[in-house]
């Protein structure tokens, strides 16, 4: 056990320092990595990934059928006698 925790005081040891306005940014920056917030908005949206690529997936197959299916439009008018 101590051996792992001289490791680590090692490894500290060894990182380069940071200066008073890198230690600055990485303390405003902690909140981003906090496993709450970072779980939250998967949490929250639960299928929203599949639905988009559903909803892509739709779109692209309804512009092809328009494309194939859609009726042509005739250049020359009929006319009446």
């Amino acid at each position: 056990r101590e051996s792992k925790n001289r490791r680590k005081k090692n490894e500290a040891s060894m990182a380069k320092p940071l200066g008073p306005t890198g230690e600055f940014f990485r303390r405003r920056d902690e909140w981003r990595k906090h496993p709450m917030l970072h779980n939250q908005w998967r949490n929250a949206t639960p299928g929203l990934g599949i639905a988009l690529v559903a909803f892509g997936i739709y779109l692209v197959g309804e512009m092809a059928y328009d494309k194939i299916y859609a009726p042509k439009p005739h250049s020359h008018s009929h006319s009446t006698h």
